[in-house]
């Protein structure tokens, strides 16, 4: 009787820790193929300048856009200061998973490597890009009641002059005009648009560059004269405004430009569904007609074009330093 009651708990157990097993391994099978779903909480983009500057602009209209397409919220925040520095030190802080990306620019993903002895975070390795965005040129701009009314003007000018820049990249475009100025150019450096604004419109500086998206509003409005613009080619909406190229200055060509980026470690799946989901956004006709409103041109590079652009970009800047004599920061 015992030897029988033994037999039937052994088979008893050991169908039990059979069906335990073959659960365990379903759960794991199961834990270990599915994928999780991208995204399922919402997105941060981290701008490295302040607010109203063009990556801020561009920034939160495809903010909306990713939103809309991927289903999930997209929360825009401004980490302006040390040329784009902070904005990045900001998402390598983060999880590689991404959820934070960065609105990268032309300053700290190619400037500062041209021009920082120790940078604070790799631009080629800590990063991967996801899509290009935008391409604008900048724009030296005066006070309304300037007497410097040309870029003649300028250079013949007889006392010192100040200059309000927000990106290193902009002091290198301006850097070709030094030995044709009767006077050097004392560089200000702001954290963004809005205040280099605020002081040239109240006369504290004489001149500043700031990009066309935030230029071109001005100007028209008769708040700010422009002197010149950094593109190949005259501005659409200002005509009138001659290229640096075309007075002389056939080094300060410059463009600033946008893109998505994200951190190197990131899984596969979920950069090529950032990729695909910003393909979707920059084919878009509002999207087009929005960055052409805001005075810029759409640079819809993929994953693979925008690291060979980001390279030339940095050889780029490692020219102007070198022809300008830039004194490294």
């Amino acid at each position: 009787m015992q030897s029988r009651f033994s037999e039937t708990s052994r088979r008893r157990c050991l169908i039990t820790l059979s069906s335990v097993t073959l659960a365990l391994c379903g759960s794991m099978s199961q834990g270990a193929w599915a994928k999780t779903p991208f995204p399922d909480k919402p997105l941060r983009i981290v701008v490295p300048f302040s607010a109203g500057s063009g990556a801020d602009i561009f920034a939160r209209y495809i903010g909306k856009k990713l939103g809309s397409i991927l289903e999930q919220s997209v929360v825009v925040t401004n980490r302006p200061g040390a040329d784009g520095a902070i904005a990045v030190r900001d998402m390598e802080s983060e999880p590689a998973d991404g959820y934070t990306i960065l609105m990268g620019t032309n300053t700290p993903m190619a400037a500062n490597v041209a021009t920082m002895k120790n940078m604070p975070y790799d631009a080629v390795n800590d990063v991967i890009p996801i899509y290009g965005i935008t391409r604008t040129m900048a724009v030296l701009v005066v006070p309304e009641d300037s007497p410097l009314k040309s870029l003649k003007d300028l250079e013949t000018h007889a006392s010192s002059l100040n200059m309000g820049i927000y990106s290193v990249s902009y002091q290198l475009a301006a850097a070709p005009m030094g030995p044709r100025l009767r006077q050097p150019i004392q560089m200000v450096t702001y954290k963004g648009l809005s205040q280099t604004v605020t002081d040239l419109i109240g006369e504290r500086l004489d001149l500043a560059f700031i990009d066309s998206p935030g230029a071109v509003p001005l100007v028209k409005s008769g708040k700010v004269r422009a002197l010149a613009v950094t593109g190949e080619s005259r501005h659409a909406e200002m005509p009138d405004v001659p290229t640096l190229a075309e007075s002389g200055y056939a080094d300060s060509v410059h463009y600033g430009w946008t893109a998505l980026w994200v951190l190197a470690k990131t899984p596969a799946d979920r950069v090529a569904a950032l990729e695909t989901a910003m393909q979707t956004a920059m084919n878009d006709a509002e999207t087009k007609d929005f960055i052409k409103t805001n005075a810029a041109e759409p640079m819809p590079y993929d994953a693979t074009r925008m690291r060979k652009f980001q390279a030339d970009e940095i050889a780029r800047f490692r020219r102007a330093v070198q022809t300008s004599n830039y004194e490294l920061r």
